[in-house]
């Protein structure tokens, strides 16, 4: 059965997008290396000189597409990420000190983002033992083994890219721009998708994100 009423998910512009978003507060930002990220929002926050912003993402991708554009304007204050080796911009920002970084294991991000979004307390992983990554966790022993105990990752907003919508927030996802955009999409507190198309209903069995996740749709200028 189809929800009706309050459920029908909010359309607004990518400039109003941006302006829910204020300094300071903790995003998630789809996506990998500029696939599946949402270029047409990014651009409002770069408009909009959001700043002091807290990025959680899998990449910084590059200087003049996805999250690197916030990078290169200086509006990242501190990130949690996995990879840094296609934006020369964050990297001379972490060696100077301008950005604080906390490097991830990708497995392990996408594992707190989903306890955050599940409700999990956190995860038990081997991925990190013996490394810097250790530095500062707790450690559990468990039939022999070693684990570090990783606590789950929210954010205020979740700036996520999908490819289709309909009209009640339902969402699915083009090839590998699906990447971390569901998961992100449930360890967020407000959730903001660009899409090329919304249509009035889509089909039932062909929905990855339900849209009881999405408070927010912006249709994509490039669509």
């Amino acid at each position: 059965m189809v929800p009706k009423g309050d459920c029908v998910a909010k359309i607004i512009s990518r400039k109003e997008a941006a302006q829910l978003i204020k300094p300071r507060s903790r995003v998630m930002f789809g996506g990998f290396l500029a696939v599946g990220v949402a270029e047409g929002i990014i651009d409002a926050l770069v408009e909009a000189k959001i700043s002091e912003l807290h990025g959680i993402c899998i990449a910084s991708d590059y200087e003049s597409r996805g999250v690197g554009k916030l990078v290169f304007h200086n509006q990242l204050k501190s990130v949690q990420a996995s990879h840094f080796g296609t934006n020369k911009t964050i990297q001379t920002q972490m060696n100077s000190g301008q950005i604080v970084v906390e490097m991830i294991p990708q497995g392990t991000l996408m594992e707190r983002i989903r306890a955050q979004g599940a409700g999990l307390g956190g995860v038990l992983t081997p991925t990190g033992v013996g490394t810097i990554i250790e530095n500062d966790k707790e450690k559990l022993f468990w039939e022999g083994k070693e684990f570090l105990w990783e606590k789950p990752i929210r954010a205020d907003f979740a700036v996520l890219r999908a490819y289709k919508a309909d009209q009640y927030g339902n969402l699915i996802y083009q090839k590998t721009a699906r990447n971390s955009n569901p998961i992100m999409a449930m360890a967020a507190d407000v959730v903001i998708v660009e899409v090329d198309e919304i249509i009035d209903e889509l089909d039932p069995e062909a929905v990855i994100t339900p849209g009881i996740f999405v408070d927010y749709l912006v249709l994509s200028e490039e669509a």
